[in-house]
């Protein structure tokens, strides 16, 4: 029988209704603003969180870690070492690649070759992937990673490795993924839009192989201000952020309308001195008239250990940080696998550092200034002040340039700072991570140092870390590795000051798993029971 009209428009608008409904119910969609600004959309361009996490959405891994550090299997199903030179991994059959191809092992000895030759980088990836001698094709499932020596790491390596496809990637160039032409990845995310310095899109991959993510689209904004991020959640426009701003803490957890979750981070905020400059005198440093000095001072580890000793790192946690750190010497947090337990915190003595200046030929000190980015890292800007004042009591006359990140990391890397604030969270979770990125001596050949823009070499630290590198046996390994840990403190070749708790709120309704790496991707939110 035919329905009467009125019923029949009564049945048309309930239809319509929950048809209407249903995206909103099927696919919400998710608002996140973040504290640190993305400098690209390649994956292998620079290692530094933001980019990363922007990145995370589009691209997989062979392994991947979860929120805890902890390796999964991602693109690999398994992995073993068939002998002590050679890991063979069994790729997951039926993914796709966001325009259909599919994924195979050719990908992979693709990324491999790529991922360490990025030109321009200011940082790359050349580290994760320094053991790798040969990749070997077995089939279009199985590739194996011949190394020249035993390397126990590697899976635990390989789960920063963003896999990119071949048939995208070769001959693309950092530019055509910023344009979106070879940001095609296998993940849980298609991109949308990329807006630099501003903001991402994203559109949920209904094929990805993990299944569906619950938000339809993901907008991915970067918000410097923290004032700003703490408003946009407040107002409903934002529904998650990070960084939350340690003075905001206290206030958002009183606030029903908001979820707050924290977790002890990987990252340290540390302070490195210049070691490039070995025959002409550092640009940035002078005597107190401002005539250049005729050595780089920060050469000598008395000048360094006088730096250390002069910072009150528990008033930077407290004060400064409000809390949300951890004073520290070293960088891992106690448990943490190499973290070593005679690497004390060092305490503060002004007097002890003015006995080290004078020693080194400085008893009148000198000027420098300290450069940090104003937008990278929690109240950087704020610590890097914090630290120019307890220098200058010392005798170190200290100015701070603060400059946003993008400018920070194209200067930074060309080594035009003579002494700067940075952050390194160790992701892999052990000491090697930082010893071969950080402290490793710059040799693009080897793939040591990726990272290492203040040029620091120490012949004998390499060969410790490699062979620590080589060492099957864990508990052997975590010795020479702590023994590693303590040289470094030995020769004061970076300044800890401490370890960053990590904070996210969101709106109600929505749950953020936190994690130890500090990476904000909308695949740790979902929708609140």
């Amino acid at each position: 029988m035919t329905p009467s009209r009125p019923r029949l428009g009564r049945a048309l608008l309930a239809a319509s209704l929950l048809l209407g409904a249903a995206p909103v119910l099927a696919q919400p969609n998710l608002t996140i603003g973040i504290g640190g600004s993305p400098t690209s959309l390649d994956p292998h361009f620079y290692n530094a969180s933001p980019n990363i996490s922007l990145t995370m959405h589009i691209f997989d891994r062979l392994v991947e870690q979860d929120a805890t550090a902890r390796i999964q299997p991602a693109l690999a199903e398994s992995w073993r070492a068939v002998s002590e030179t050679t890991w063979e991994f069994k790729l997951r059959a039926g993914v796709k690649w966001h325009d259909g191809r599919d994924f195979t092992a050719e990908d992979v000895a693709f990324t491999i070759g790529r991922a360490p030759n990025v030109p321009n980088s200011p940082g790359g990836f050349g580290g994760f992937v320094r053991a790798i001698s040969r990749v070997e094709v077995v089939d279009p499932l199985t590739i194996r990673f011949h190394t020249a020596q035993a390397h126990p790491l590697l899976p635990t390596e390989l789960a920063s490795i963003q896999i990119i496809s071949r048939h995208v990637g070769e001959g693309a160039a950092t530019e055509d993924y910023n344009a979106g032409r070879a940001a095609i990845g296998t993940g849980p995310y298609r991109l949308v839009s990329y807006r630099p310095g501003d903001r991402t899109e994203f559109a949920r991959n209904e094929a990805y192989w993990k299944g569906a993510e619950p938000w339809g689209r993901v907008s991915y904004r970067f918000v410097a201000n923290d004032a700003a991020r703490t408003a946009g959640l407040l107002a409903g426009d934002l529904d998650v952020i990070d960084q939350v701003p340690s003075t905001d803490i206290a206030r958002l957890r009183r606030d029903q309308r908001l979820n707050i979750s924290e977790i002890q981070g990987l990252r340290l905020i540390y302070l490195m001195t210049d070691f490039s400059r070995t025959d002409t005198a550092p640009v940035l440093v002078s005597d107190n008239e401002g005539r250049p000095l005729p050595r780089n001072p920060m050469l000598d580890p008395r000048v360094r250990r006088a730096l250390s000793i002069a910072i009150d790192r528990e008033a930077l946690a407290e004060r400064v940080m409000e809390g949300t750190a951890k004073p520290t010497g070293q960088w891992l947090p106690p448990g943490s696998f190499s973290y070593n337990p005679a690497v004390q915190t060092p305490r503060v003595d002004p007097e002890g550092a003015r006995r080290l200046l004078a020693e080194a030929g400085f008893p009148q000190g000198f000027r420098l200034t300290l450069t940090t980015p104003n937008d990278r890292y929690p109240n950087d800007a704020r610590t890097a002040q914090a630290v120019a004042q307890m220098w200058s009591r010392v005798g170190v006359r200290t100015a701070v340039e603060a400059l946003p990140w993008t400018s920070y990391a194209a200067r930074n890397s060309r080594q035009e700072f003579n002494a700067r604030l940075a952050g390194w969270g160790s992701v892999t979770g052990e000491a090697s991570y930082m010893l071969v990125n950080i402290f490793g001596t710059y040799n693009r050949e080897r793939r040591t140092g990726a990272s290492n823009n203040s040029r620091y070499s120490n012949p004998e630290l390499d060969a410790l870390t490699a062979r620590a590198a080589g060492t099957l046996d864990d508990a052997s390994r975590e010795k020479l590795l702590q023994e590693a840990v303590a040289m470094v403190d030995r020769e004061t070749a970076m300044i800890p000051l401490f370890q960053l708790v990590n904070f996210w709120a969101t709106r109600r309704g929505i749950s953020y798993e936190p994690r130890m790496d500090e990476r904000t991707v909308a695949m740790g939110a979902r929708p609140a029971n």
